[in-house]
């Protein structure tokens, strides 16, 4: 039976370690934010979120729900976001006027407006 040549045998192995080790580096290697691996996500003032303006502020995550969706079923596209002054309802700013008067409107269940 022919068998490998022992040089081959000891290269293939050699040569797909290598490869690893390099698409590992690329992987985790952090390049001007051009990493592959998501970032841990850190706080941020409300300003602090490119186009997004903060309309509301609610107080606990039962409230964050119902206003995202008061909102959402206007059909005003609303992100809740951490921020350093604490939750922050985001909207984008064509949406905001028309967002915070929605909010400002009392609701059927009984809670109050809730502003920022």
């Amino acid at each position: 039976m022919g068998g490998m040549d022992p040089v081959v045998q000891l290269a293939v192995p050699v040569v797909l370690l290598v490869v690893l080790v390099l698409l590992l580096r690329w992987t985790w290697t952090p390049r001007r934010g051009r990493s592959l691996v998501a970032r841990t996500p850190r706080r941020g003032d409300p300003g602090e979120y490119g186009l997004l303006v903060p309309v509301a502020a609610p107080a606990d995550a039962a409230e964050s729900v119902r206003l995202t969706a008061v909102l959402e079923s206007a059909g005003i596209r609303c992100t809740v976001v951490d921020t350093t002054q604490g939750p922050r309802l985001m909207v984008w700013p064509d949406s905001a006027a028309s967002a915070r008067r929605l909010l400002r409107e009392p609701q059927k269940d009984g809670g109050g407006p809730a502003g920022c």
